[in-house]
């Protein structure tokens, strides 16, 4: 069994990476990056650091063209500054509507690109790190339950019924998959999460606080807390 492991660098998609090869071992994972004109750029780098922490092989791809006519704050062509706020404060004030910072079908187009590749490389299955509370008031459409089962659908169906996607956590929240994170050793260290694309995470914009919500509730420090002092 071989599996693809959607892969940013964070804290979801490390915690997928780290399932996979406890499940099929490393020689049977490789991880799909995609650099998409995002403005925290740093992911990718984080991304690099993990994959060679595991010692698995990791494909990169570039289609910021395909996001080039979207305003999404999380872009770097947007006007558009990203919230400092919760993502709770966010829906608040959007009336059910997606939050700035999504990106528009991102996930279905990656997931899409992921089924080709995964298909050529002879891979069972693929895993992304959708979860609940990225689907929560419909903040990100791309990450609910409804999508993952009817992507997956499609992915199967399309793959001549060999291929199936695996989304772990999507009935969890951040605070469970960092506690399963940590039984299974995962470098939190290395990765990265804030939207903003400094050198250090802001601890103010949506990912950052929910983030440091996620460790504080397993009675952890967030290792990134001390590049902020």
């Amino acid at each position: 069994m071989k599996a693809l492991v959607l892969f940013s660098g964070g804290i979801d998609s490390s915690t997928c990476l780290a399932m996979a090869i406890n499940s099929f071992g490393n020689n049977n994972v490789i991880c799909l990056t995609i650099s998409y004109g995002q403005k925290h750029k740093k992911e990718l780098e984080a991304a690099q650091n993990i994959v060679e922490y595991y010692g698995v092989d990791n494909i990169i791809i570039d289609l910021s063209t395909i996001f080039i006519m979207s305003n999404c704050s999380l872009l770097s062509h947007s006007d558009q500054e990203i919230p400092n706020t919760s993502y709770m404060e966010q829906l608040n004030s959007i009336n059910g509507q997606p939050v700035s910072t999504y990106v528009p079908f991102r996930n279905g187009t990656f997931l899409s690109i992921a089924a080709s590749i995964a298909i050529s490389n002879d891979c069972d299955f693929i895993y992304y790190g959708a979860h609940m509370d990225d689907a929560a008031g419909n903040a990100y459409p791309d990450c609910s339950i409804s999508f993952y089962k009817s992507i997956g659908s499609a992915i199967y169906e399309g793959s001549g019924q060999k291929l199936k996607v695996i989304a772990p956590f999507i009935s969890l929240n951040k605070t469970q998959i960092v506690a399963h994170g940590i039984t299974l050793g995962v470098p939190y260290n290395l990765t990265w999460s804030c939207y903003n694309g400094s050198k250090i995470p802001c601890g103010k914009c949506g990912t950052c606080l929910d983030r440091q919500k996620a460790f504080e509730n397993n009675h952890l420090t967030d290792p990134l807390i001390e590049e902020r002092i």
